[in-house]
């Protein structure tokens, strides 16, 4: 098939069937864009978007490098380049760090580290090429501040974030922008089984800490203050922009979280200061 290159943009989306990824992708197709919706169930994203010379649904498991390889020289293929890559394929884990079991833990990597970086590696060779491109990474509040609860997972999204600020260092010389957005809690199923994992192994001693997280969650799911909605348009405005930030905090939530440990941390630097600059060499030794 000969490439389609007449679009404005053309995004590659993973984990684009549900959720966030979905409510983007869709976003994107309305004001005209090009979306390369990938999903490890390629036939669910062909059930969601109407097929038409704008989307191509790709079968993705963002675990396994080779085929990761394979979709994006499908999208290059079929569209002639990757403007915005949107690294949105993921899930959580809730419970206890020890009540975590180290197969669990390595499975959350697995999708949420490993897989971002097999996606990112693929398409970015095309992005040097041209010049130009934006990568996007969803982490979320939990990858500014970790918590109870979230303790395994919150590890994964602050690798994201330390990957995320690499990249940008490495790739602005070269034109291309990279973006780690946080969203806060919005309404979508990811407090549900399907985006969800809950560690089976309880451990009482942990029931004023993760256990509360634990019955929360239930409470709060498809309550949460975010629209998905306004997230998707956020997104695009996000991308539109000629200098995007480094970091896109999402949801009223996340402003309160960050701000909130800021001032934890200042408070907490305040009052160890003196004992952190001690730890160097005396300025005498240092002139010797």
């Amino acid at each position: 098939m000969n490439a389609k290159t007449d679009f404005k943009r053309v995004w590659m989306i993973t984990g684009a069937a549900r959720g966030i990824g979905a409510r983007i992708a869709e976003a994107a197709l309305a004001q005209g864009d090009a979306v390369v919706a990938t999903s490890r169930d390629a036939a669910s994203v062909q059930k969601r978007f109407p097929a038409g010379d704008a989307l191509l649904a790709l079968p993705l498991d963002v675990t396994d490098e080779a085929q990761a390889a394979t979709a994006v020289q499908a999208a290059l293929a079929r569209f002639g380049r990757i403007d915005v890559l949107v690294n949105n394929a993921g899930y959580g884990l809730l419970g206890a760090v020890e009540e975590a079991t180290a197969d669990e833990v390595r499975r959350l990597y697995e999708t949420n580290v490993f897989g971002l970086l097999n996606v990112t590696r693929a398409v970015l060779p095309a992005m040097r090429a041209r010049r130009s491109g934006h990568v996007v990474n969803i982490s979320s509040l939990g990858g500014y501040q970790s918590g109870p609860g979230f303790g395994v997972y919150c590890s994964t999204k602050f690798a994201v974030e330390g990957l995320t600020e690499a990249l940008h260092g490495e790739l602005a010389p070269l034109g291309i922008h990279v973006t780690v957005v946080e969203p806060g809690y919005f309404r979508t199923d990811f407090l549900d089984g399907n985006s969800l994992s809950v560690s089976p192994r309880i451990l009482d001693d942990y029931a004023a800490s993760a256990g509360r997280v634990r019955a929360a969650a239930v409470q709060i799911n498809h309550n949460q203050p975010g629209d998905p909605l306004r997230l998707a348009q956020a997104m695009l405005a996000l991308v539109d922009s000629a200098t995007p930030p480094l970091r896109l905090p999402l949801g009223s939530d996340t402003l309160q979280v960050i701000a909130d440990k800021h001032t934890f941390v200042e408070s907490e630097l305040k009052g160890w200061k003196a004992l952190a600059a001690s730890t160097d060499f005396p300025k005498e030794a240092l002139a010797a």
